[in-house]
């Protein structure tokens, strides 16, 4: 098994322009933190997601690199983000420091106020698709006029879906959204409860390989990255765990580079599916980007971000302006070092 690769990532060129990792190091541009008392560290609990839909997430969770480098003095807990609008939510209540969402959930959040930025971009996938059950006579977006289709509110999928039918020259209002989470989509989807559903992997490639459902389109250019954010507060105040988890997630992408096999397999233990529909979920994922967040993501960004206007999900192009100028935040990752972790 092969993972897809389109840019690589130069690790040796991170790590030899990486800041030494200690409990007091910091991004560049941030203070240092202030150790909790009795730690080295700022903070003595950390809550970080993980998501099958974010498979370097799964890796670090697996091979316990945070519990690792943190010992006894931080509690790490593990929350797993049905999607990245749970993640976002998340997010905006403290529940999770860190939290995995697709590129255009985080726009959407902070757009609408949520504190977050990026620190990191943990993959390229193609992740999203259109699909109706087998047997359907719907064959393409414009046959969808007048039907029922399932999609998550403030996720990719149904970013995807939005993008899909302003491409066919319809909008929401031909067709009736049922908003639900991705797995209960694909569920009235396999039951007939709907016509069609803006899937996510590895859910959509489940649907597929167990033969209750096609695909009827599908196109990687209308899914936005996926993106590792951080509340404003968390990367102020504890820029030594935000490292610390930068690092982790660099380490992360070159074991997934090195162990495309190993990486598989852990996802379809924690996605409870059959190896082989982990591997192609894997295969239709670019692991090795370049992972700091800059112009190349804007711009995809930029092309969603009207669709939201339009759609009435941001109310006005001025704060999606505002959120794409200070959503991004690359100090921690261009100072990462994969080298000290694990």
């Amino acid at each position: 098994m092969t993972i897809r690769t389109r840019v690589t990532v130069l690790t040796a060129t991170l790590a030899a322009a990486a800041m030494a990792m200690t409990g007091c190091v910091a991004g560049e541009g941030t203070t240092a933190a202030t150790p909790a008392e009795g730690s080295t560290w700022s903070k003595d609990t950390l809550t970080v997601d993980f998501a099958t839909y974010n498979p370097l997430s799964l890796i670090i969770k697996d091979q316990g690199w945070l519990e690792s480098e943190l010992g006894d003095e931080v509690t790490v807990t593990w929350v797993q983000s049905a999607g990245s609008n749970k993640a976002n939510e998340g997010l905006r209540a403290n529940a999770l420091d860190v939290g995995s969402t697709a590129g255009s959930a985080a726009l959407l959040a902070r757009s609408n106020g949520s504190p977050i930025q990026v620190i990191d971009v943990y993959t390229q996938p193609n992740w999203s698709a259109l699909l109706v059950s087998t047997g359907s006579d719907i064959d393409e977006v414009t046959d969808l006029v007048g039907r029922n289709v399932a999609a998550t509110k403030g996720t990719d999928p149904y970013f995807f879906l939005l993008q899909a039918l302003a491409e066919a020259g319809l909008s929401l209002e031909d067709i009736t959204l049922q908003n639900l989470q991705h797995a209960d989509g694909r569920g009235a989807l396999e039951t007939g409860a709907v016509d069609a559903w803006a899937g996510l992997d590895p859910l959509l490639s489940t649907s597929v390989y167990n033969g209750a459902a096609e695909i009827i389109y599908d196109n990687v250019a209308f899914n936005s990255y996926g993106f590792l954010n951080a509340t404003e507060d968390f990367i102020d105040n504890h820029p030594d765990l935000t490292q610390l988890i930068v690092n982790a997630y660099e380490r992360a992408r070159a074991w997934a580079l090195e162990n495309p096999d190993e990486t598989a397999e852990i996802l379809a233990e924690v996605a409870g599916i059959e190896l082989a529909i982990a591997e192609a979920t894997i295969e239709r994922t670019v692991i090795d980007i370049d992972p700091v967040p800059g112009e190349e993501h804007r711009a995809v960004l930029a092309v969603i971000g009207p669709i939201f206007v339009e759609s009435g999900d941001v109310s006005n192009q001025q704060l999606i302006d505002d959120a794409l100028d200070s959503l991004f935040h690359p100090d921690f990752v261009q100072a990462a070092d994969p080298s000290s972790i694990g």
